[in-house]
């Protein structure tokens, strides 16, 4: 079924185009909560000017991402976890805590433009390579440097009891 997007759908299209979808999706989904329409002539130019707007604000959106991947290429997040004397961590280091990070030292980096190689948290203490996806073709990778929590604080407390 030929539907005209009203709204911007991700893996799907922008405002305006008219794409091909199945009828059960378009019928149970698209349709009613008005995501698209029907694709009318009159449709299709009642929706140009928005189309054309929503096209300038992805350029702007787009060179903000370029500025940002710019901003934060090589950069270096130091994260501080519970880990046993092997290196393990007790839990595991994820993308809102590298994000975080990030966001602190003044980039600007949202949780989901975070993604890890082979799709797992980093579990272990030492230096990991990580990738940051802004947006298609738009990537960067940055260190993240995760260390034991500071065992003297913990030593220094075990011998003040002493």
């Amino acid at each position: 079924m030929k539907i005209l997007l009203c709204e911007d759908v991700e893996n799907l299209g922008w405002i305006g185009d008219v794409v091909e979808v199945k009828d059960g999706y378009a019928r149970n989904y698209l349709l009613p909560y008005a995501i698209a329409t029907i694709p009318t002539e009159g449709n299709v130019r009642a929706l140009a000017e928005a189309k054309a707007k929503r096209a300038e604000e992805r350029k702007l959106e787009r060179k903000q991402m370029e500025r940002a991947c710019e901003a934060v290429a090589g950069a270096e997040a130091v994260i501080a976890a519970k880990a046993n004397e092997q290196g393990h961590l007790f839990g595991s280091v994820s993308e809102k805590e590298i994000a975080e990070n990030l966001r602190q030292q003044g980039f600007e980096v949202s949780d989901r433009v975070v993604k890890f190689e082979d799709g797992h948290h980093i579990k272990e203490v030492g230096t990991h390579q990580v990738t940051l996806d802004f947006a298609a073709e738009l990537s960067t990778t940055v260190s993240v440097v995760v260390v034991s929590q500071d065992e003297t604080v913990e030593s220094s407390d075990e011998k003040t009891e002493e």
